[in-house]
């Protein structure tokens, strides 16, 4: 029933030959290998199929499914009394409709989060009974007028209900349903007493997601986080990187002065290496973008992580005109899709393993064109 609630009009139709004539070409099985089975380019539902439903809900994650996306990405923060839920970030004042909630006026606050200044409604202030009264909402209205006709669908999942739900919809499907799992902020919800890694542990033991071969990705902006897994689970994880001017935020509490054009340098990579699979790179550091916002040549960070043994998922495609290179927007509407076909081929040319993309059949057709090329 949910599947057919959230399927927009010929997704499926669209989502599935990109499947088919990737997993032909790769030897998907998805019946028990790890994450070497999966094909190649991986296509990462972004927050779930986030570019025609509000991102994090289970519309969004069944939607992403339906149209044949080999992993649905999860972020995971946690409730007042320990509870992981499914947010992009702790500050739900943009993602759900806390503020008609005048029960909830109160709990309005100015807190520093990594080092950022925020004012609005933070998930650690409640608890797991009153989030689930609230309903999510479209992030991005301006750019995604259309996916405000979901708002005030669905609730707040928690990470344990996307369980549940994966291993629903596996049966169904006779197939693993495969998961990226991030951590956020976990030093700054360490600090509250709030750590992130230990219940995450928990519930990956108790669904049996925990294994080398389980079908999910862990993954983070903080090395320590996936370090810190390592020693509880054998998930493979992932250290996701932003802009390579930045420190991740473990970095900063510690005194640790490196940047990520370190952790990008051979010796950077070699280290990640020791405690993850993967890297989770932004675009930028593929390929960079020059001062008129077009593409220029790649770097070597393809080359040189699987030179160590890592797999590259970077973020992320979106098929909006303000979100792709210059060289590939169309028209002058920013909010107009333009061609991330284009722009899908020549990240994919690059070597990358998969790529995260809000858009899921666009980036599955993209990855089959790709495969036969």
């Amino acid at each position: 029933m949910l599947g057919a609630a959230v399927l927009g009009a010929g997704t499926a139709v669209v989502g599935a030959p990109g499947v088919a004539r990737a997993d032909d070409k790769h030897g998907h099985g998805g019946h028990g290998g790890g994450y070497k089975d999966l094909p190649v380019p991986t296509v990462v539902a972004h927050r779930g199929a986030s570019g025609y439903r509000p991102e994090h809900t289970l519309g969004s994650y069944q939607l992403a499914l339906d149209m044949g996306a080999h992993v649905i990405e999860q972020d995971v923060v946690p409730t007042k009394d320990g509870h992981l839920v499914c947010r992009h970030e702790n500050d739900i004042t943009g993602t759900t409709d806390v503020a008609a909630h005048p029960e909830f006026a109160g709990r309005k606050t100015t807190k520093t989060v990594d080092g950022t200044k925020l004012t609005g409604w933070f998930t650690e202030d409640f608890t797991l009974v009153e989030l689930k009264t609230l309903r999510a909402k479209e992030r991005i209205p301006g750019t995604r007028q259309r996916n405000t006709l979901y708002d005030g669908r669905w609730e707040v999942p928690t990470l344990e209900e996307v369980f549940r739900w994966a291993e629903k919809e596996g049966r169904r499907r006779g197939r693993r349903v495969w998961l990226h799992i991030e951590t956020k902020h976990p030093t700054y919800f360490r600090g509250l007493g709030l750590g992130l890694e230990e219940p995450l542990a928990k519930l990956l033991r108790r669904y049996n997601r925990h294994r080398r071969h389980s079908p999910n990705f862990l993954q983070s902006f903080e090395p320590s986080s996936i370090q810190r897994l390592r020693k509880l689970v054998d998930a493979p994880g992932v250290v996701l990187l932003s802009t390579a001017s930045s420190r991740p935020w473990d970095f900063v509490e510690a005194g640790d002065p490196r940047t990520v054009a370190d952790l990008i340098k051979p010796e950077g990579l070699k280290w990640m290496a020791s405690y993850a699979k993967g890297i989770g790179p932004t675009l930028d550091l593929v390929i960079p973008k020059g001062p008129d916002g077009k593409l220029l040549e790649p770097t070597t960070l393809v080359r040189d992580a699987h030179a160590e043994g890592l797999l590259l998922h970077p973020y992320t495609m979106r098929n909006e005109n303000t979100f792709l290179p210059a060289d590939f927007k169309k028209g002058t509407d920013p909010n107009a899709y333009g061609d991330a076909f284009g722009a899908f081929k020549t990240y994919f040319a690059t070597g990358i393993d998969g790529i995260f993309s809000d858009n899921p059949d666009t980036a599955l057709l993209a990855a089959a064109d790709f495969a036969d090329d």
